[in-house]
């Protein structure tokens, strides 16, 4: 991974961490880069330098943010010429019920500042008049969503997303983003996934992808909207 072209996504999870608790901050950064499925189950993490020079921190706190992981069951390591670290295929379950319980307010935060990023995003990119490789870029992500199997649905969701800030151009869009659709993930993770639920988030996400293709701006955004708001009625039906 380390050897491939730097995409928005990889920079906005790979960037310099908070000094103060870089320990925690690491662990928390290589956990984002696998609930928003940067890294699939089984595929490699860069290697510990590469690490050390992203977050900005010692290869030593690197080494124990993945040995933290690594006991936790997300990560494993390889020795030998094709060895490394790499993220758990399966991953642990996710658990049944949150650390602490979020209050309505703190749903509503969430949810908020997602549609303010989200519709944002998926508007500019309808704006925007894409090359090539962002238009493959949208169908392999909708694809791999469509196809995914349920265990494996929000990674590919969040990838999806991810991909509507990224073609906007904006490294912070997708930096704020990323940060939110965790918090998000961290929430839905807590009930289960519904097959319905499934079938109607990719006709939704069909909508959203052929707007932005045809330069839709409000389009994009209002079926954006309509997709966000599913799943704020289902986090307020389950936490609230």
């Amino acid at each position: 991974m380390a050897d491939e072209p730097v995409s928005l996504v990889d920079e906005a999870v790979f960037r310099p961490v908070r000094s103060g608790n870089s320990l925690e901050d690491t662990v928390a950064r290589l956990m984002q880069t696998i609930r928003l499925g940067v890294v699939a189950p089984g595929q490699a993490l860069p290697s510990e330098r590469d690490l050390a020079a992203r977050f900005s921190v010692s290869r030593d706190t690197v080494r124990e943010a993945i040995r933290e992981l690594s006991e936790a069951g997300y990560l494993t390591s390889k020795r030998g010429r094709y060895g490394g670290t790499f993220v758990a295929d399966p991953l642990p379950p996710p658990p049944v019920v949150p650390a602490v319980t979020p209050t309505a307010a703190e749903i509503e935060d969430v949810v908020g500042l997602r549609e303010i990023l989200e519709v944002g995003s998926v508007r500019a990119a309808a704006s925007r008049s894409l090359g090539a490789e962002e238009r493959a870029l949208l169908w392999t992500r909708l694809g791999e969503v469509q196809a995914a199997a349920p265990d494996d649905y929000r990674r590919l969701d969040s990838r999806l997303h991810l991909a509507f800030a990224e073609i906007v151009g904006v490294p912070s869009l997708v930096t704020l983003l990323a940060d939110n659709r965790s918090r998000v993930n961290e929430l839905l993770d807590t009930f289960p996934l519904l097959a319905r639920t499934i079938e109607h988030s990719n006709r939704q996400h069909e909508r959203i992808v052929f707007a932005i293709l045809a330069g839709n701006e409000q389009g994009a955004a209002e079926a954006m909207r309509e997709h966000l708001e599913a799943s704020a009625v289902l986090l307020r039906g389950f936490l609230a």
